[in-house]
């Protein structure tokens, strides 16, 4: 595993911590493309969207900076995308996936189902998770443990 890959975990770490003052579950995202970072954080809550997962804006965010809905590069994400998020992901063009944890409940790269590695998509990513993964996975615990006192 590069080190690049846990300093950019520990980056969108920095930034899922930032969504919990708005309520939302801490997931934070990196993306890399062209030597640009666009960074981003849940952001469910804050909005009233259920669409602004953290991946999700990171994504957008690149293709308006860059004019092209190919965005390519390399995602950090803390947690393991869901459908949505992986389907997003394929469609991007994203080269590399780096995540933390895995989500049993809802994971969609291989935990629950596997959109990224099915052969109906067109696209291929390159995958590494588990990086920090009991960081990124005790950070989601906290979250959840402080939520329901």
């Amino acid at each position: 595993m590069p080190d690049d890959d846990e300093i950019y975990v520990r980056r969108a770490m920095a930034l899922a911590a930032e969504a919990t003052a708005t309520g939302d579950v801490p997931i934070g995202a990196i993306l890399l493309v062209d030597g640009l970072a666009f960074a981003a954080k849940n952001e469910k809550e804050r909005d009233g969207d259920p669409t602004a997962h953290a991946e999700i804006l990171a994504i957008r965010m690149a293709a308006a900076a860059l004019g092209r809905w190919r965005v390519g590069g390399t995602l950090y994400v803390t947690k393991e995308p869901c459908p949505m998020c992986a389907g997003a992901i394929a469609a991007a063009r994203i080269e590399r996936l780096v995540f933390g944890c895995r989500d049993p409940k809802g994971g969609a790269v291989g935990s629950v189902i596997d959109i990224l590695r099915s052969a109906a998509v067109n696209h291929h990513v390159e995958i590494v998770d588990g990086v920090l993964h009991e960081e990124t996975a005790q950070q989601l615990r906290d979250f959840f443990a402080e939520r329901r006192r």
